[in-house]
């Protein structure tokens, strides 16, 4: 009977410090607003509306930019694009967002790029107004976009 109560203890305790641990385990952290729409200029490659969407996991942080008003010059395959979005830091400086995730492309498609990979502190607010996209495809295309306007509903809040 002792083996008995002994295990049954065990598992108590076992179960006591899981949902401590839950208790004490950090939360994900959110970003505010999730989404937000600008308008961009992209020069001879067009310009529009675009949807750039957030996400944060402490320190980390990621964006993903899709637009129809900028539509790919060819097939292009996934992961292919290098992409670089800078975003302006309300009371001063930048962040930039990089990387070269893309879904694959047909020609005509809608423009898509992210999630693009930045480092975010408690507090930062971020705003595209201001700052640039650069999307090269192929080592030689360049499309550079910059936004005409604020972003809406407002610039991007991280925890």
């Amino acid at each position: 009977m002792r083996g008995k109560r002994f295990g049954t203890g065990l598992s108590l305790a076992a179960g006591a410090l899981a949902v401590c641990g839950l208790a004490f385990a950090p939360t994900a952290a959110a970003v505010a607003p999730g989404t937000a729409t600008v308008n961009a200029d992209c020069g001879s490659y067009g310009g529009g509306d675009a949807t750039l969407t957030a996400t944060q996991s402490g320190t980390s942080a990621t964006i993903t930019l899709t637009t129809s008003s900028v539509t790919a010059p060819l097939s292009i395959s996934q992961d292919s694009l290098v992409s670089e979005l800078t975003m302006v830091k309300e009371g001063g400086g930048i962040v930039v967002f990089k990387g070269t995730k893309n879904p694959a492309m047909s020609t005509g498609d809608a423009l898509e790029v992210g999630p693009l990979s930045g480092t975010v502190a408690s507090g930062d607010s971020l705003e595209a107004f201001g700052g640039t996209l650069k999307v090269t495809a192929f080592g030689f295309i360049t499309i550079t976009c910059t936004a005409t306007g604020p972003q809406a509903p407002g610039p991007f809040v991280f925890d």
